[in-house]
């Protein structure tokens, strides 16, 4: 528009100069209220607190001005609200950082208070205890303090003076200091953008065209709600049931109005129904809209990949192995460590007063002196499984070793199930006094041993030896056996035991094919209650981050990605890529496919 300036120039308002006056006309009315983050700057940081709430501000500068990209406040609990003016003070910054940590934890950051005292405290050795711990949770962040008036902090002045309008005498409510769930909200679009769904009504509109070969249910319900659309050159626009008039929109342009209605800088990546009805209140109208809007929650077990199930011949082939604890010291023991027999179910299990190397390779040995090598172990990704001392042993002895997938403990799912197992006896039977724990663990594998097993149809110890293991209750009772076969001539008894022994193998025999029957039948319930997905080499999936931090991270979503699969293994692990980082594998129940939208 400038061109219509100068001199000599005739003035000819074109479709280009309209253009322009329009977007000027736009930007001089609209002021961006939030900002997208831009990683190359650093983030600045607002902080105040005042006697009753905290308030923060991340933003940062884009020329020389101050630009926010998100609020928080919060109300002081009761114990909060009696902390000194610096304590409250440094318990705003703190809590900024904890809300904001995805933005600030890789990132050089400014903090902005009005409290002078902040500036030397991280400089100050005798502080309280509180103040001390909160120093020392914001080591991790790269930060500067700077010192600035109340007058020129007022927006965190402001949210630290926030009214709760919800708060009454009878039934005070703090102000809900929580984002939204961990979910990732995305948006999608399904159909055929080729051919807009309402074609048939603006045809009949626009042109009285009406198409053939319909039936006469066909023709009613078309005619019924033909009724509620009108054509006005070059749209067609439908009355809604609350009266209001909305356009019709399909294809690419739909994409784009719901992408703005959520994606947009003031439309806060709300789920599929305020989504949709941000789309409403637009006056847009499409009849899929709610299935477009999808919404990525967590993961649940219908996400969960099919089972494969590890089903061994012989008795003390494959062992799993892992560790139980810290649990409370007694006799100087803090951990538990368990190995399992994956077919006759025998729990061997030590206490130990480290979880390190050294103590799992002393056990190994101990248990193959007993039970001889066996052919593969099983363990999770910890660092007591995966080391050298651990590497050396096993190609000592031939054993293979076996690691369970990453964040996927039901890979060593045996020895799971016998931890838990383990952890309930000890829980209902040591006292008060939790320290007696070491003293019960014998008792306990006992109880495990003796106890019958539903997949293989007997206990452990009969699998094992080929008898009943004898019980102090059987002699306190006077059984049968205590009252006629305690006094066996050796002749009577060595016939006995060969009958036992020539059943042995036959008991195995039924506990190979029960164990062989049983997950199947398990596989079998569990595949049915699963959704159907097929994972392809080159899809690209999300992944699910289900570590724990030591800050809850609000604003950082669980879905990370998208990632590309590189290959697809059959037991349910995928390996997938990314652009200059190495491949990893992972389940295949920790992903989704990815279809566009968010990315965090």
């Amino acid at each position: 528009m400038t061109h219509l300036l100068e001199k000599n120039t005739p003035f000819i308002f074109s479709n280009e100069c309209i253009q322009a006056f329009e977007t000027l006309k736009k930007k001089l009315t609209e002021a961006p209220i939030l900002i997208a983050p831009d990683w190359d700057l650093p983030f600045e940081l607002m902080c105040d607190a005042s006697d009753f709430a905290i308030g923060a501000v991340l933003g940062q500068r884009h020329e020389k001005h101050f630009r926010p990209i998100h609020y928080a406040s919060k109300t002081m609990n009761e114990a909060e609200s009696h902390y000194t003016t610096t304590e409250k003070e440094m318990l705003a910054v703190v809590y900024a950082f904890e809300k904001f940590r995805s933005y600030l934890i890789l990132n050089k950051s400014i903090v902005y208070t009005d409290h002078s005292a902040l500036k030397y405290l991280f400089a100050k050795k005798d502080s309280k205890a509180r103040l001390l711990r909160w120093v020392l949770l914001l080591q991790e962040f790269t930060f500067k303090v700077i010192d600035t008036k109340g007058a020129e902090n007022l927006a965190a002045d402001h949210l630290s003076r926030l009214e709760n309008p919800y708060e009454n005498m009878l039934d005070p409510k703090e102000v809900n200091e929580k984002f939204p769930l961990e979910t990732l909200n995305m948006v999608t679009f399904h159909g055929d953008s080729s051919t807009p769904w309402f074609a048939d009504y603006a045809n009949y509109h626009a042109g009285n065209f009406i198409v053939k070969g319909m039936s006469s249910q066909q023709k009613n319900k078309f005619f019924k709600d033909v009724k509620h659309y009108f054509w006005d050159d070059p749209y067609l626009f439908k009355i809604c049931a609350d009266q209001i008039i909305r356009r019709c929109v399909a294809g690419q342009e739909a994409v784009d109005i719901l992408t703005a209605c959520h994606n947009g800088l003031t439309e806060g990546h709300h789920g599929a129904n305020l989504t949709a009805k941000k789309v409403f209140d637009a006056s847009f109208f499409w009849p899929t809209i709610y299935k477009d809007a999808q919404r990525q929650g967590k993961i649940s077990q219908r996400d969960e990949m099919p089972q494969n199930s590890i089903q061994v011949c012989e008795i003390f082939d494959v062992w799993g192995i892992d560790f139980m604890g810290p649990f409370p010291s007694s006799r100087g023991n803090k951990y538990i460590l368990v190995a399992v027999d994956y077919l006759s179910k025998w729990v061997e299990a030590k206490a130990l007063p480290t979880n390190d190397a050294r103590v799992v390779c002393k056990f190994l040995k101990s248990l193959f002196a007993r039970f001889g090598a066996p052919r593969a172990i099983i363990s999770d990704r910890g660092t007591h499984f995966c080391n050298d001392q651990f590497a050396k042993v096993m190609l000592k002895y031939g054993v293979t070793h076996r690691l369970s997938t990453a964040y996927h403990p039901q890979t060593s799912g045996q020895v799971e199930v016998s931890n838990r197992g383990l952890k309930r006896i000890l829980e209902r039977t040591v006292g008060e006094n939790r320290a007696s724990w070491s003293d019960k663990l014998d008792d306990a594998l006992w109880a495990f041993r003796t106890a019958y097993k539903t997949p293989i149809g007997c206990t452990p110890y009969k699998l094992v030896y080929g008898k009943a293991c004898h019980l102090p209750i059987e002699l306190e009772h006077k059984a049968y056996w205590a009252l006629k076969h305690a006094n066996f001539d050796l002749e009577t008894a060595g016939d006995h035991r060969k009958v036992q022994l020539n059943e042995l193998n036959e008991l195995r025999d039924h506990a190979y094919e029960n164990s062989l029957i049983y997950k199947e039948k398990t596989k079998r319930i569990h595949d049915s209650k699963i959704k159907n997905r097929v994972f392809n080499v080159g899809d690209q999936v999300l992944l699910f981050n289900s570590r724990l931090k030591m800050f809850s991270g609000k604003l950082k979503s669980r879905w990370s990605g998208p990632f590309t699969i590189a290959h697809v293994f059959p037991y349910g692990t995928v390996e997938l890529s990314q652009n200059s980082r190495p491949n990893f594998k992972v389940n295949g129940h920790r992903i989704k496919h990815y279809f566009g939208g968010d990315v965090p």
